[in-house]
């Protein structure tokens, strides 16, 4: 230790040993053993003026002089270990403590290991690891101030609600125009938010609006809307709305607001937009300058801070955005598909006759069963009563699954000829004969309803009218009695419309 000497002269100046300590950032432990050892040693000052470091070590602690040089914390790496979650001051003050220990110095106590810190971050212009952690929180707000688009033809004018996120920890931002702050542009916005930083923070922390938050009491947990849920569920992220009436719960976002209204809003103040695409083409242009500018206090900017040190602690992003989805409920039938707004999906042959939930989004089909992910289509558009087939769905011995062609035949063949020549097309029609297994189920079950001489009658009717019958037009042929109708011979069709006028008619006209 290389203040002994400079222990000695402030205590002849009558200062404290709180004052010593904090002048000299040492223990006040380690000063009042200086003292002890002093007053044993009869060592002052007026003495200790003309004596060295060295002389004074040794009349104070002779042969068995103790280490009291402080070992130096590695602040370089102590800041870097912040940036990891969980990671505290508190903590790598003990891990520090414990090293120490280990190697038989004397430590910092916990304030002046908080100081020196606060002073290496302060002299390298580096930002403060303590309250924000990289990646942590991604805080999202709507500004109260709007702009404007304009409709080209009418002149009439919409207002632009502006969306804006802010990363706590490096102020990196997104901003958005929006026509409305419903709940759609609301999670559209937090897409496209995600997709701009290309990940997702551990946290979402947003006000307690509508669009987002149903309920936030104070004692209770907060309940979302099911919209805003299944979008934090789908990025891996966790919604932490900000407490009512405690706007320094977001107060980066609230600050970055007033920033942006005045870098963006008053950059585009006298341009006129005639289109919302317009309009944000022209906020991000304005955008990546506002990220771009360098720091007033520190060195870099919003952008370059979060692609050093916090682009890596992001949750990836995950295969496919989150869209916006439709629950419904639906039984897989018999040809292990279900029917959704008119197309067919098929899932795993072992859910046959089981009542499935599915997830209709613009893109995705998704089929679950008791909460569990079952299978995913692509969505199907255009002509009705389409397939999507996943040939894995498919049972691997056809003759173990209940329905089959071949039953299929047999119950048409025992009703007529023409019956099974219906269902014989039908089954022939499609690329994957369970394709047809629903319509021939569904045909044949007319019998049932009208008779199997009836359901014969109307699949002859349908063979000799139609190229390629199906369900439909029997049904119809049956529910218009069509094939209860006699058909009458020519010769009988010829007499109706023969002479309705008589021999007698016309010999009283004479």
């Amino acid at each position: 230790m290389r203040d002994l000497k400079k222990i000695l002269k402030l205590r002849a100046s009558n200062k404290s040993q709180r004052f010593i300590a904090d002048s000299l950032k040492i223990s006040r432990n380690t000063v009042s053993r200086i003292f002890s050892l002093a007053d044993q040693k009869q060592l002052y000052w007026e003495k200790a003026h003309n004596m060295d470091e060295n002389q004074i070590e040794s009349y104070l602690f002779g042969n068995d002089t103790v280490n009291l040089i402080y070992q130096s914390p590695d602040f370089e790496k102590i800041h870097k270990e912040l940036l990891k979650p969980g990671v505290t001051l508190q903590l790598l003050w003990d891990e520090y403590v414990e090293q120490c220990r280990s190697i038989g110095k004397p430590f910092y106590q916990r304030s002046n290991f908080y100081r020196l810190y606060t002073d290496y971050v302060k002299k390298h212009r580096l930002t403060m690891h303590i309250n924000h952690k990289p990646g942590d929180k991604l805080m999202v707000d709507w500004d109260g101030k709007t702009m404007e688009v304009t409709d080209r033809y009418t002149g009439e004018i919409t207002k632009a609600y502006l969306f804006v996120a802010t990363l706590p920890f490096s102020m990196f931002s997104y901003v958005q125009a929006c026509p409305s702050m419903d709940s759609k542009n609301w999670i559209d916005c937090h897409i496209n938010a995600f997709r701009y930083y290309g990940g997702v923070t551990r946290l979402l922390v947003p006000d307690n609006l509508k669009t987002g938050v149903d309920s936030n009491k104070k004692y209770e947990d907060p309940v979302l809307n099911k919209s805003y849920q299944e979008m934090a569920d789908h990025y891996g992220t966790t919604v932490i709305p900000a407490r009512i009436r405690a706007p320094k719960d977001k107060a980066a976002v609230e600050g970055t607001v007033n920033t942006i209204t005045t870098s963006i809003m008053a950059h585009l103040r006298n341009r006129t937009f005639f289109s919302f695409d317009e309009l944000n083409n022209a906020i991000w242009i304005e955008l990546e300058k506002f990220n771009d500018r360098p720091f007033q206090k520190r060195e870099g900017s919003r952008k370059s801070v979060y692609l050093e040190e916090e682009k890596d602690y992001m949750i990836p992003l995950p295969e496919r955005d989150f869209e916006l989805s439709e629950w419904k409920t639906a039984t897989v039938q018999l040809n292990y598909h279900i029917a959704v707004d008119k197309m067919n999906y098929s899932v795993p042959y072992e859910y046959v006759g089981k009542r499935v939930e599915v997830r209709s989004t613009k893109s995705y089909i998704d089929v679950y069963y008791k909460r569990t992910l079952v299978c995913s289509h692509k969505r199907l558009y255009g002509r009705k009563n389409q397939y999507s087939t996943n040939i894995d769905h498919m049972p691997e011995n056809h003759q173990l699954f209940t329905w089959n062609g071949d039953r299929f035949k047999r119950w048409a063949a025992a009703i007529g000829p023409h019956t099974y020549q219906v269902i014989e097309s039908l089954l022939n029609r499609y690329k994957v004969e369970e394709q047809a297994y629903k319509g021939c189920l569904s045909l044949l079950k007319l019998s049932d309803k009208y008779t199997a001489t009836r359901l014969e009658n109307a699949c002859a009717l349908a063979i000799a009218h139609v190229s390629k019958p199906g369900y439909k037009n029997i049904r119809l042929i049956l529910q218009s009695g069509q094939d209860t109708k006699k058909k009458q011979k020519p010769e009988e069709e010829n007499l109706k419309y023969a002479l309705t006028r008589g021999k007698e008619y016309y010999e009283n006209n004479k």
